[in-house]
């Protein structure tokens, strides 16, 4: 059986602060300002220059995506939605490029180490430790079906372009192939003599490779299954498959923490990527086939060229391992999710920090809280101190305790990161004061609750703001 990865537990320092969204308003909402990353761009280059390292996006102290590993990543055709799955047995839904939580589903009784999303955007396919693949509606987040067959964990899953076939990739050494249409199972590849780590379709869906802890890297055609090839190289498990736009070529990454690019159909192998100090965990290939994206246990993530390998740029983007990595549709963003139990994004091609949080107040500790906003329709979820978007609504301040992200007064008002909230009188509350009535204004990290321990019935005098 293969060994679960065990989580670094890890929080940010004392010196790390809440970042500013790098976002605007446009016609279609909110999008990325390239303006302001090429801004950003710039002051990092010189940085760099002068000698000082670029730094990562910040979250608050003990602010967190996940309780546990981020184990996968997936992007909607869209761009507008960040899928991760995690060790702690959620799938999320976040927006881009703002990293607001949208939504989380419960459902998976293990570990979450797969998501893929379907060519149309109306489909999230997550698997795990549960052996199950379960199947949701987007964006709402509706399950759908929950299918069953593998015995033992499932470590990947793909859709196919064509919108046909799900592939899912598990520990009991098959790969099987389901209906996306139909939502059923259809048939199982057999082949590989250990686990399989990881599936990933053609463009033109008519073929599929594999690669399993037995070193190897199996090509299948479609719709049929038949093997094509297996590709041998490795001297260790093949972690992670890609497959270039064209077809053309296949990536692979090791436990022997090399990526290989082999010719399709039959190889041989065109380049060994080196560099890696320890095993390659993801690799992503860009829409354009010009960059190749991965992450390694080392903490690293690493940009190379395509087709010729050649490495552009090295990243020390986590404190632990990088689990996961996905590209944007217009390769314009990546975003890394690892056993720190963070997800960041990067701009491309730089390979430059966006300085965007993504945090759940549910799954964070003590001292990190959130505020909940309604917009269009759709509910978001983002630390305390983020500008909030004009003519948004606060529903919920939210505070940390353990599980459950706790509603605070849901009737304020948020203008930027402000809330205030209306009283003055006291009504008591298990000897809690509350305000219904005098203007009382509170700073957003207090969660706008204007509470003091008071006798009941006494006029409540709230928290000042500082001048």
């Amino acid at each position: 059986m293969k060994p679960e990865r065990k989580p670094d537990k890890f929080q940010t320092g004392p010196d790390e602060t809440p970042a500013v969204y790098a976002i605007e308003r446009g016609p279609s909402g909110w999008a990325l300002s390239r303006r302001d990353l090429l801004s950003a761009a710039a002051a990092a280059v010189a940085a760099v220059a002068s000698g000082v390292r670029a730094k990562a996006a910040s979250c608050p102290t003990g602010g967190f995506p996940h309780t546990d590993t981020v184990e996968c990543l997936a992007i909607s055709p869209d761009g507008s939605l960040l899928v991760s799955g995690s060790n702690d047995s959620l799938v999320k839904l976040w927006s881009l490029p703002e990293g607001a939580l949208l939504n989380t589903l419960k459902g998976h009784t293990g570990a979450v180490r797969a998501v893929a999303i379907s060519p149309d955007g109306t489909v999230l396919a997550s698997a795990g430790d549960d052996s199950t693949i379960r199947l949701w509606s987007l964006p709402g987040g509706a399950l759908l079906q929950t299918l069953t067959g593998h015995v033992g964990a499932i470590w990947g899953l793909a859709m196919s372009p064509d919108g046909s076939l799900i592939a899912s990739a598990g520990n009991d050494a098959t790969v099987k192939l389901w209906s996306l249409p139909l939502q059923q199972f259809i048939t199982s590849l057999t082949g590989h003599s250990q686990c399989v780590n990881a599936v990933a379709f053609s463009a033109d869906s008519r073929m599929l490779a594999s690669g399993s802890d037995d070193a190897t890297v199996k090509l299948w055609t479609l719709p049929l299954g038949w093997l094509l090839t297996t590709l041998t190289g490795h001297t260790d498990g093949v972690r992670t498959v890609a497959i270039t736009p064209d077809g053309g070529t296949v990536a692979s990454g090791s436990r022997d923490s090399t990526i290989k690019l082999w010719a399709t159909p039959n190889g041989p192998c065109l380049e060994t990527l080196t560099g890696n100090s320890q095993d390659v965990v993801h690799l992503s290939i860009s829409p354009d086939g010009r960059l190749l994206v991965s992450g390694g246990r080392d903490g690293t993530l690493r940009l190379w060229s395509l087709p010729d390998g050649a490495p552009l740029k090295t990243i020390a983007a986590h404190v632990s391992g990088v689990q996961a990595t996905v590209i944007s549709p217009d390769a314009q963003l990546a975003a890394t999710g690892s056993v720190d139990m963070t997800i960041r994004l990067w701009s491309l091609p730089e390979g430059l920090p966006i300085p965007v949080c993504l945090m759940d107040p549910a799954a964070s500790t003590s001292g990190a809280s959130g505020v909940q906003y309604t917009i269009g329709g759709n509910t978001y979820t983002v630390p305390c101190g983020t500008p909030i978007p004009p003519g948004a609504v606060c529903t919920c301040n939210c505070v940390t305790g353990g599980p459950q992200c706790t509603c605070v007064n849901n009737t304020c008002s948020c203008v930027s990161d402000t809330c205030s909230c209306v009283g003055n009188t006291c009504s008591c509350v298990g000897n809690t004061c509350s305000c219904v009535a005098n203007t009382c204004t509170c700073v957003s990290d207090f969660g706008c609750s204007c509470n003091l321990v008071c006798t009941c019935n006494e006029v409540c005098v709230c928290m000042a703001v500082p001048a």
